[in-house]
């Protein structure tokens, strides 16, 4: 028995490690862009579908104002998807400065309200280029150039852009920005390995033909979540090639971490439940072997009691973890001028065992509660 679980322990620890090893070598493929400073002629749409957002949304709506993008050029369509509190009203103080306001007054109960959110703005659309960020996103004011500079040089069908953390109030929160930058760095990996699998919807470019091409969220539109990378997941498996990962800090859009556990775990149940749409079986293989080889981190702890062997395994594997987690995590903190919060990992790796093998339980099994409903 010793012998068999040392084997299965060392398999799933070899194939966590190539995961690795093929996410470093994804990263560093993805070239730094070029990206056009001026001279622009694409219309763009940027769509931000928003509920319940009176606290922030108004910061958003001034940061993509104050984008130096040619105004003729820039279409600004916000979805209020039902709000209860003063969200329409915030959006509406903007009309005269262009920013149009767009409100779904659907009867029937719908479980991918943000899907149709967006499907609606880009109805309404007049841009070539649609660009979706979220209602409590920061971003500098050359953001929309270079998404768009890198469209004209490059003509990506789709822009996955980088998306970061910031202005942590905690120890947790900071954690929070090391595990998210890893998320992205890991869709940024996908994509630079030509195998685009991840993205986040708070930074994504896309053409109007193309998503209508691809037939928008049909298919998809069951799940409440997925607006992103299953849509990306859908123009990676027509178009193979066409997405491209915009490694260029001035790209960056920067949203806030979760301030409790509670709005944590709802939000990385969310992420987890589109997992079931996943039309890559050698992707959900891999997410499955990475659970797998955190649950054998898990049971190597518990047999450690019984038996030292155990645990010199389980240093082992913590060990290799570490040093390869290391060596990806470096550049990515790196590109986002966050270097020193790798300081974190070491911490973060015990947690994260727990955390991975609990959200691989409940993540497409239970309901969860988002922006005030009840969703699956």
């Amino acid at each position: 028995m010793i012998a068999l679980l040392s084997t299965l322990s060392l398999l799933l620890t070899g194939l966590y490690l190539s995961v690795l090893i093929y996410l470093i070598k994804g990263w560093n493929a993805v070239r730094r862009p070029r990206v056009k400073l001026s001279g622009f002629t694409t219309k763009v749409t940027v769509m931000i579908a928003a509920r319940n957002e009176e606290d922030k949304i108004h910061l958003t709506i001034e940061d993509i104002l104050a984008q130096d993008y040619p105004k003729h050029l820039t279409e600004i369509i916000i979805v209020d998807d039902h709000s209860t509190d003063r969200t329409s009203k915030i959006i509406s103080r903007y009309s005269s400065q262009g920013v149009k306001l767009l409100q779904l007054n659907e009867d029937k109960p719908l479980n991918s309200y943000k899907k149709k959110a967006i499907s609606e703005a880009i109805k309404l659309s007049t841009g070539e280029l649609m660009v979706a960020t979220d209602a409590d996103c920061r971003m500098g004011s050359k953001w929309l150039s270079t998404v768009v500079g890198y469209y004209e040089v490059e003509n990506p069908l789709m822009i996955s852009s980088p998306v970061t953390y910031f202005e942590e109030r905690s120890l947790f929160e900071r954690m929070q920005s090391l595990e998210f930058s890893y998320l992205i760095g890991v869709g940024a990996s996908f994509i630079g390995n030509g195998h685009a699998s991840t993205c986040n919807g708070a930074n994504l470019a896309y053409r109007k033909d193309v998503f209508y091409e691809v037939g928008g969220f049909n298919g998809i539109d069951e799940l409440a979540s997925g607006d992103d990378e299953l849509l990306l997941q859908k123009v990676s498996a027509r178009f193979p090639g066409s997405i491209g990962f915009l490694k260029h800090y001035d790209a960056v859009v920067f949203t806030h971490a979760k301030h409790n556990l509670k709005e944590f775990m709802q939000q990385r149940r969310r992420w987890a439940s589109k997992s079931v749409k996943y039309k890559d079986k050698k992707v959900v293989a891999i997410l499955v072997g990475i659970w797998m080889f955190n649950v054998s981190l898990l049971v190597n702890a518990c047999l450690g009691f019984y038996d030292i062997y155990f645990l010199k395994l389980l240093a082992l594997q913590v060990l290799l973890k570490y040093l390869f987690e290391l060596a990806f995590l470096l550049p990515i903190s790196s590109f986002f001028k966050r270097r020193k919060l790798v300081r974190l990992l070491i911490i973060i790796i015990p947690i994260h065992v727990f955390y991975l093998i609990y959200i691989g339980f409940i993540g497409n099994t239970k309901a969860y509660t988002w922006k005030g409903r009840e969703v699956r």
